[in-house]
């Protein structure tokens, strides 16, 4: 991605130096927060373990952590170009989220966070939160390289702020406590792909600003293959449960992801009434 040299946002909080401790025990911020975690798809057992052992942990940025946090930066303020022609078009204001980079762990609106819960979005501040150390993860962990596959993961969360400014999050809340959880699980997935879906549509614009390199498209649907449910269980345990899915198989997130890219078009990515997903 050609991002060198281009705007940085001014909406990015760097908490990277703050001594950051996880809540031993938890706590109601920690309860919300797993139940966010849930909602967007995401492991509550990871950050239950965080919780209770609580991190902390000193930090020292070196220069590849300066330069991630400067792409990460100007990675935002193109999402807010865009999504605020988008949302002019349609006639509405587009209101700007923050991004958060932390080490270690994390305290949001939602509770507290350590690394391992990877990249989130809180609805309750309207807030990112990525610890840099993901994205040696994505190339190494995931095999999937490339600084628009980092792009990718921020256009998703971006993706979910989205679906907050337009009460899909609310929708989700009031869902979970109708739903069994297997059911549930499907409206989860169904999240998940149309934030997919709006991080396509965001790179489609990206690129009729001359702004993507040869191979980026490559990156970003080879970073969304790697982290569709499929490949992530078969990584950690060597088998597929299908009816545990929460965030979209490797083909339907690649397949979302490039309709957002393809149209541009944010009327196409209604993943909640699409009958095949």
């Amino acid at each position: 991605m050609r991002w060198k040299g281009r705007r940085e946002s001014s909406n990015v909080e760097d908490r990277r130096r703050i001594g950051a401790k996880g809540l031993v025990g938890g706590g109601i911020g920690s309860i919300v927060l797993v139940v966010i975690v849930m909602l967007l798809g995401g492991d509550p057992g990871s950050l239950i373990q965080n919780l209770q052992t609580g991190e902390q942990s000193t930090y020292t940025e070196t220069a590849e952590d300066k330069e991630l946090a400067q792409f990460v930066s100007v990675v935002l303020a193109e999402t807010e170009n865009i999504w605020h022609d988008i949302f002019r078009e349609k006639g509405s204001v587009y209101r700007e989220p923050k991004l958060v980079l932390f080490h270690g762990s994390v305290e949001s609106a939602c509770g507290v966070a350590g690394s391992s819960t990877g990249p989130f979005y809180c609805p309750g501040d309207e807030k990112l939160y990525i610890d840099l150390s993901f994205f040696n993860e994505l190339h190494r962990k995931f095999q999937a390289p490339g600084d628009f596959a980092m792009a990718y993961v921020i256009a998703h969360e971006v993706g979910h702020h989205i679906q907050n400014l337009s009460g899909v999050m609310s929708n989700m809340n009031d869902l979970r406590s109708q739903l069994s959880q297997e059911e549930y699980n499907k409206y989860s997935v169904r999240l998940e792909l149309q934030a997919d879906f709006y991080a396509g549509v965001w790179a489609h614009y990206t690129q009729q600003q001359n702004l993507l390199d040869s191979g980026d498209l490559e990156e970003a649907l080879n970073a969304a293959s790697a982290v569709g449910d499929d490949n992530i269980q078969k990584q950690t345990q060597g088998y597929i449960v299908p009816e545990s899915f929460t965030h979209g198989t490797a083909e339907q997130r690649k397949r979302w992801f490039f309709k957002g890219f393809t149209s541009g078009d944010i009327s196409q990515g209604d993943t909640f009434s699409a009958l095949d997903l």
